[in-house]
């Protein structure tokens, strides 16, 4: 009877174990980010439960763990743009067509993207209405009406809300949605000068700094080609990013708007020798996009790999159970717990149920930066084990000097894995003179940087010729001097600025 009873208990402890184990190998990515990306990516994204897909297509929810870096994008930037002046505010998700249609070349750039509410249960509106892909011709008929003298001037306010753009292929979490999150800044100022100013300012001291800093993603800043430019808009600034994949990505957008929309809507002032004035505006916009960005750049085939100052978990503590070592196991935790929690964001992963082994691979899966492990001869040693996620290694901390090596690792991470991405686009440019050197570059899957007229017609030839590749945008300084003597890569005649090119997502 209590070989019987035995033998039980170890059919159960087995059965248990390859249960585990199914879990285990469900969690894991099977691919690798080198032979399948898409599909890595798609993995990553799931395993490590960042979304869950619903019945509409390019639709899908944004599970805690990624809402919660959300949550930390936008706790960064609400303070840079308040340090600005700008103000927070909101406004309706529906559109009158009337009001979309009033500034055409915009009307044309988005008719494609609109999703239209067109009735009310069974009954017809009298008007569709759009549901915003981008709230300018929401907002501009208030600017219209709040804006009467320069003494109104510069308004400046931004929202924090979810935009719907319908009309696209292949959607693909946080890069390609139907419907995201974003915030979308909308100034206007008395004199085209302020207005380009604060352009650049919003690009490279908010949004560079956020993606850099707190992504530890390096981008490409420039201005976009007249044909790549916001629909409506005077001229646009971007972010580019260069994808492990090799292809590029826009990260971000600042547009000077000029003053199309406000001779549209109407959105004129008077100025100190009362004279009648259009306003000059911009607009600029960060998105969720901006996470799928930083997953892919990081990640690697055991999953997320995520910038400390970003991370939801910053650290996990993994106790290393046995019965007789239990209590003084986890009470060396608990006193771990309260020495770090002031400084960092901890999870203790308690779960009998699991094995260590498991919660390893899983915490490396939802990229935790830094993992601590305690068990009994740990304990006895005064010291925990830690392992760093983006490179593996692996070293004892005495109990004294926890806090300090936390700090010190999550701080040199953060570095690192900046200058490691620095490093990747900057070996992935290359500077071409001749169209068949760009053909050449764009077969190697690099980005090239040539001469370029800015005409739309040249980029549409680029683009055919080089087989997909449309420009990204051109960097804001150039040599000018060296400029002077370069020809348009495409049609020979002279080059109004060097731009980057490349196929994008």
């Amino acid at each position: 009877m209590i070989i019987m009873a035995k033998d039980k208990e170890n059919k159960k402890a087995d059965n248990k174990g390859k249960k585990m184990d199914k879990v285990k190998a469900s969690l894991g990515i099977s691919v690798t980010k080198d032979e399948d990306f898409s599909e890595w990516y798609t993995q990553v994204i799931n395993r490590a439960e960042l979304i869950e897909y619903t019945d509409v297509s390019g639709c899908v929810v944004l599970r805690p763990y990624s809402y919660a870096m959300w949550e930390s994008i936008v706790a960064h930037m609400d303070k840079l743009i308040k340090q600005r002046g700008v103000e927070n505010a909101y406004f309706p998700l529906f559109i009158p067509e009337k009001n979309l249609m009033r500034e055409s070349e915009h009307v044309d750039g988005f008719t494609p993207e609109v999703a239209w509410v067109t009735h009310s249960g069974d009954t017809k509106l009298s008007e569709k209405l759009a549901v915003r892909p981008t709230s300018e011709t929401i907002m501009y008929p208030a600017y219209a009406k709040w804006i009467r003298s320069h003494r109104d001037l510069p308004l400046k306010i931004n929202q924090w809300n979810n935009v719907v753009r319908w009309e696209f292929k292949n959607p693909m979490p946080f890069l390609r949605t139907r419907e995201f999150l974003w915030q979308e800044g909308h100034t206007a100022f008395a004199t085209k000068q302020e207005s380009e100013d604060e352009v650049r300012d919003i690009l490279e001291n908010v949004y560079a700094k956020t993606i850099m800093d707190l992504m530890a993603v390096p981008v490409m800043l420039g201005t976009k080609s007249t044909k790549e430019k916001f629909a409506g808009a005077l001229y646009t600034t971007s972010g580019e990013v260069i994808l492990p994949n090799k292809k590029a990505i826009q990260g971000f957008t600042s547009h000077c708007l000029g003053q199309n929309f406000s001779k549209a809507f109407d959105i004129s002032f008077f100025d100190e020798n009362k004279e009648k004035k259009y306003v000059w505006q911009n607009s600029w916009g960060f998105t969720t996009r901006t996470i799928g960005i930083m997953i892919m750049m990081h990640s690697d085939d055991k999953g997320l790999v995520l910038p400390p100052k970003i991370a939801p978990i910053q650290v996990v503590i993994v106790p290393i159970i046995f019965k007789d070592s239990k209590d003084r196991v986890m009470k060396k935790i608990a006193e771990i717990e309260k020495e770090l929690g002031k400084n960092f964001r901890i999870r203790i992963d308690d779960r009998e149920e699991c094995s260590p082994g498991f919660k390893f691979n899983e915490w490396e899966l939802k990229g935790v930066p830094v993992r601590l492990e305690l068990g009994p001869k740990d304990l006895e040693n005064g010291h925990v084990m830690m392992a760093r996620r983006d490179n593996g290694e692996k070293k004892a901390v005495k109990f004294a000097d926890i806090k300090d090596t936390i700090k010190a690792e999550l701080e040199d991470m953060q570095v690192s894995l900046l200058k490691k991405a620095q490093k990747y686009i900057d070996d992935n440019i290359v500077e071409v003179d001749e169209m068949g050197e760009m053909i050449e570059a764009i077969e190697d899957k690099k980005i090239a940087y040539a001469a370029f007229c800015d005409d739309p017609e040249c980029e549409d030839w680029i683009k055919d010729k080089t087989g997909g590749a449309k420009s990204l945008n051109s960097p804001f300084s150039q040599d000018a001097k060296k400029l002077d003597s370069k020809r348009c890569i495409q049609c020979g005649k002279p080059a109004k600025a060097m731009f980057y090119f490349g196929k994008s997502w």
